[in-house]
């Protein structure tokens, strides 16, 4: 009885063969695992993907990389009980608020309006999973057809452009220069496991540099993050040394704020797509039918990041990183995935080792967001070419051209004099309304 409720979970892995490698030909399917001590190193290797990311995000967004790593650990665990096992997948810090938080913060919110205002985008996408579950996947095609989400995800990325360009770049322009220029080469140059985690490399390296360059400069006179110019050393590591080796991240309750509700709103959009992305490239790898699945999916993504914002965390998504393991090892086991998580938790719980997080230079930061923002954008357009949206038919062209300029060109509509709709808002809800009244008006011609 035990065994069986281990296997409805997802918990009850069979060893594969003799759990030393995949079989000629074979893969280590999700309710398998290989031996414990090669299911750690495969685990540690999920640690490494993820990694960059899954603290990068926080850090842009303003909020505690520690806990987003802990949380994600704990997200990630919740994530492979709700889907029982059948769905492979860590669940990072998701870049899709990035932009929204941006706007929140300009506004002058602060980090329990910002984890408010994800807190109910995430309980809206797990009524979008909820609905999906039990409707059928058909739903998010009819609503969220790929030309209208191609350009969700599009305009999220591409509205974060004026932010490298305003706040990071500045602060160490040759830094991040270099920084930018080492991901593009690690991504092109190197092969496997090591091209999926250039992010990662490149955050080394530009941290790294930015030490020497403090050793052989000196200090640089530039704008810190709050845009002041003042003469400070690129790495500040004054934190690392005050900070503990064990404790627990510092948590704090949301706040809700319409407005900024509103702003953040759109995210669900390319959560959906993401999580639907995932889960049929996971299908693709595994040969398995997860229809059923997506539901759970994105309910369990929903409801891991509302946990999450409700103690101060980041969003959370599948990450696509991570797939990249799966696909150079062949290894699709969840038992490496909760052993990637455990040892997120334990992260988490080391206060000195997030103080060294928290130090990245800014212009690390601006070398890796130009990367980062502009694959988020180009996405969009991935999601098009890969469902070949016809931009012949006006219906598709003319909605979406509209809300991308008015996204990424920070147009605002003025609804009373406290309350305005700009940027990812307002594009989304052209894009997307724009898009199905056009429909309504063409039918009815017709």
């Amino acid at each position: 009885m035990r065994r069986g409720l281990a296997a409805k979970l997802g918990i009850g892995w069979t060893l594969h063969g003799d759990g030393s490698t995949p079989r000629p030909g074979e893969a280590v399917a999700p309710d398998e695992r290989l031996s414990w001590g090669r299911t750690a190193g495969l685990g540690a290797q999920h640690v490494v993907a993820m990694f960059g990311a899954t603290f990068v995000f926080p850090v842009l967004m303003g909020l505690d990389p520690n806990l987003a790593i802990m949380v994600s650990g704990a997200a990630t665990i919740l994530f492979l009980l709700i889907v029982q096992g059948k769905i492979p997948s860590y669940l990072g810090s998701s870049a899709s608020f990035v932009g929204a938080v941006t706007v929140i913060r300009a506004g002058g919110g602060d980090t329990s309006t910002v984890t408010g205002a994800i807190l109910v985008c995430a309980v809206v996408l797990a009524a979008v999973g909820l609905i999906i579950h039990f409707v059928g996947a058909q739903v998010v095609h009819r609503l969220l057809p790929p030309a209208v989400s191609g350009a969700v995800v599009m305009l999220i990325g591409f509205n974060l452009a004026p932010v490298v360009a305003e706040t990071y770049w500045p602060q160490d322009q040759w830094i991040a220069l270099i920084t930018m220029l080492v991901v593009l080469g690690c991504t092109v140059l190197l092969r496997g496991f090591f091209a999926r985690i250039a992010v990662f490399l490149g955050l080394v390296v530009g941290y790294g540099l930015s030490w020497l360059f403090d050793r052989g400069f000196g200090p640089i006179t530039a704008p810190d993050a709050d845009g002041v110019v003042s003469t400070h050393f690129r790495l500040d590591l004054s934190g690392v040394a005050d900070a503990s080796w064990f404790g627990m991240p510092d948590l704090l309750a949301p706040s809700f704020d319409a407005a900024a509700v509103i702003v953040v709103l759109p995210a669900v959009i390319a959560l959906i797509a993401e999580n639907t992305g995932h889960v049929k490239a996971v299908e693709e790898m595994t040969r398995t039918k997860l229809d059923d699945g997506l539901g759970r999916a994105i309910f369990a993504d929903g409801f891991a990041s509302a946990l999450s914002s409700a103690v101060g965390g980041p969003p959370t998504t599948t990450y696509a990183e991570n797939i990249g393991v799966m696909a150079a090892t062949r290894v699709y086991s969840t038992a490496a995935y909760c052993v990637a998580a455990i040892v997120a938790i334990l992260f988490g719980l080391c206060p000195k080792f997030g103080a060294v997080i928290a130090a990245t230079p800014g212009g690390v930061l601006g070398g890796i967001t130009v990367v980062l923002y502009g694959m988020i954008g180009l996405l969009g357009a991935k999601i098009w070419v890969a469902n070949r949206v016809d931009f012949g038919d006006p219906i598709n062209l003319l909605p979406l051209a509209a809300g991308l300029v008015v996204g990424i060109g920070g147009v605002s509509l003025d609804i009373t004099p406290r309350f305005s709709l700009s940027g990812i808002a307002l594009g989304t809800l052209v894009a997307l309304l724009g898009y199905h009244l056009l429909r309504v008006l063409v039918a009815k011609r017709r």
